[in-house]
């Protein structure tokens, strides 16, 4: 291993251990050096754009993105060829589709954050639910940043191939039912892939006070998840859209993995110096 692979790992590895630290109050944080001082404890504060940008930025993240880009390319290619009006009817039927499949994504997610802040509120003593999933969407965000700097080293944190394989698989003439299963499926499957942002942000919700306020945001922040999926939709529901969307994909997913996942682990070592 030449110099740059071995410091990348050191740095990957110091954080991951320092966060590991932080979670489990073996190194002290400024929550723990302010709990002497009554009244001294602020819970740090999350706001409407904070969310928004949030949801958005995951529902761009390369694993969800290359998903959608697949299931289209499947519905494109068995949109048959015999005329306008078939065409036409093709490809309402897979807008359709589509639609249940991104509604399934929206439903699975909001129903895995509210369990999530749920165990969270359980585990309020200490603030353990937060520091557990801050944990999480760290070591997550860690392995996003190796697959940018160490891409031939290890695994990489992709979608199941045999949830790609399921989702090649789909043609325009399924039922809107059977894509919405297809959704959710993919939804639960993919959660270690694109889930380091949601991770994060539920730590976060986890943390505040007003739980109808943090459920409302979280509402928010899923329908922000699936708006640039709606989008990818509507755009590459063409095959020149679909190039479009996947040159697009094609150039600049690692940079997107990178921004994600450096934001990610800032947020999480932010959420465990406060929790």
């Amino acid at each position: 291993m030449t110099l740059r692979p071995a410091l990348i790992t050191f740095l990957l590895a110091s954080v991951a251990a320092l966060s590991i630290g932080m979670t489990a109050g073996w190194l002290q944080t400024p929550a723990n050096l302010m709990t002497a001082i009554p009244g001294s404890i602020t819970r740090p504060a999350i706001t409407l754009p904070m969310i928004v940008v949030g949801g958005v930025l995951d529902g761009i993240n390369p694993c969800a993105f290359t998903l959608l880009l697949l299931f289209i390319t499947a519905l494109l290619a068995s949109v048959g060829s015999g005329g306008p009006e078939s065409v036409s009817a093709a490809r309402r039927r897979m807008l359709i589709n589509g639609g249940a499949f991104i509604g399934a994504i929206f439903l699975a997610y909001l129903l895995l954050g509210t369990g999530l802040m749920q165990v969270s509120s359980t585990l309020a003593q200490n603030h353990l639910g937060a520091r557990i999933g801050a944990l999480l969407s760290i070591l997550l965000g860690l392995w996003m940043l190796k697959d940018y700097f160490l891409p031939g080293v290890g695994i990489r944190l992709a979608a199941p191939k045999a949830i790609a394989g399921r989702v090649r698989g789909v043609n325009a003439s399924a039922s809107a039912l059977t894509m919405f299963g297809l959704g959710a499926l993919v939804s639960l499957c993919t959660v270690p892939c694109s889930g380091a942002v949601y991770l994060a942000v539920i730590s976060l919700l986890a943390l505040q006070d007003n739980f109808l306020l943090s459920y409302g945001y979280l509402l928010v922040y899923n329908v922000m998840f699936i708006l640039p999926l709606v989008v990818i939709l509507l755009a590459a529901s063409t095959r020149p859209g679909l190039h479009r969307m996947a040159r697009w994909n094609l150039h600049h997913r690692d940079r997107v993995k990178l921004i994600l996942g450096g934001g990610v682990v800032v947020l999480g070592l932010a959420i465990l110096a406060v929790a």
